[in-house]
């Protein structure tokens, strides 16, 4: 196999506008451009466009496609509409997460399961694995024909408008995490009210040869507007905000959903589904830990691996990720503690490089955004 790192269908375009790119999840992506703080200003304030390309899509379809689907996942997308989106956990028998997924239910027998680029091999061969106590399931990889864009921000909408008017009302027919077919600058797409930047905005699929002209129809319609082209490190600056999780930071193969402040996504109550026994046995018994918001007390910034400590200067927890909020303007964090130390206020210590800096528990998302003066939700 070869090491060689893979290209989105947008890299020239990166190149061109000057991104510094590196090595993630097997392609060279742009971790910025003009810069982190700027990138993620935009977003916040105007609009940020992200190539996310680099994630999977795998399509089940067949008569059983849903049955399986809800089986892989911890969510219960059979209660989900067509044309809703469902955010998941897709765990092992053990109750441990493989990974946290996107379902789109494009009908009753056509389900597309979008996973984390640095995932992609791992949940295929899960896929096929499992699949196979589901006769008549189709499983198709469809990574490599699709690329996929994120327009975030709270000027996402009117952009899209400016883009193709006939886009102008779609705030109004997709609602929050509602997908459909649309066009877009004369190209075949699909539109997701979804992101990972704590923004309004949408996620945009489409083929992958057509990618780079619906970039352009988006970058030409939104520069105007402030609209910027926005990298690896401002998208982990935004869902760090957002309190949203990074697989391989705040959730891997040694977390549960429960630990990790999902159990949203847990339906228990659901036929049987991977993972269901052993995370039944974990919510009678209990946790013993818990992912938490924290923000720096004293002068210094936590940052993922770093050990928290309790008053006697134990070791308790660590943190998961951590950087200073440039919305906030302080060093923010998420991390695990003892459930007994996981409430609001409670103060401990970060180890930063030998250096005892002073932190506490505090309530998440971090930022929440500003409603629109006209609600589109």
């Amino acid at each position: 196999m070869s090491d060689a790192l893979k290209f989105t269908p947008l890299h020239s375009i990166h190149k061109a506008l000057g991104g510094r790119l590196v090595p993630f999840a097997g392609y060279e992506m742009p971790v910025q451009y003009k810069g982190i703080v700027q990138e993620h200003s935009a977003v916040r304030n105007q609009a940020g466009l992200f190539d996310v390309s680099h994630m999977g899509e795998i399509r089940a379809r067949g008569s059983r496609a849903l049955e399986f689907v809800n089986f892989l996942i911890t969510n219960d997308v059979a209660k989900a509409q067509v044309g809703r989106a469902v955010y998941t956990c897709a765990c092992n028998e053990a109750g441990t997460i493989l990974d946290d997924l996107i379902i789109y239910k494009c009908a009753e027998d056509d389900l597309l399961i979008v996973c984390n680029a640095s995932n992609r091999d791992k949940i295929l061969s899960h896929v096929q694995e499992t699949v196979r106590r589901f006769a008549g399931v189709q499983i198709i990889d469809e990574s490599e024909e699709t690329a996929l864009l994120a327009l975030q921000g709270p000027l996402a909408l009117q952009i899209l408008s400016l883009a193709d008017r006939g886009l102008s009302g779609v705030g109004e027919e997709l609602k929050s995490f509602r997908f459909a077919p649309k066009t877009l600058a004369g190209e075949r797409v699909t539109l997701a009210r979804t992101g990972y930047t704590g923004e309004d905005g949408v996620e945009i699929f489409c083929a992958a040869a057509r990618a780079p002209a619906i970039w352009q129809a988006l970058f030409e319609a939104g520069t105007p507007l402030g609209l910027e082209a926005a990298g690896l490190g401002a998208r982990d600056t935004l869902r760090l905000e957002a309190r949203l999780s990074l697989y391989g930071n705040e959730i891997d193969e040694s977390t549960t959903p429960l630990e990790a402040g999902l159990g949203w996504v847990v339906k228990l109550e659901k036929e049987d589904f991977l993972g269901k026994s052993a995370l039944l046995r974990s919510q009678e018994e209990g946790l013993s830990r818990t992912l938490v918001g924290f923000e720096m007390v004293g002068r210094g910034v936590a940052r993922s691996g770093y050990p928290f400590l309790d008053s006697s200067g134990n070791a308790v927890g660590r943190c998961t990720s951590g950087s200073p909020s440039p919305t906030l303007g302080k060093p923010i964090g998420l991390g695990y503690l003892p459930v007994e130390m996981a409430a609001l206020g409670t103060e401990f210590e970060v180890d930063c490089r030998q250096k005892k800096v002073a932190a506490k528990v505090v309530s998440t998302p971090f930022y929440r955004r500003k409603p629109a003066s006209v609600s589109t939700h």
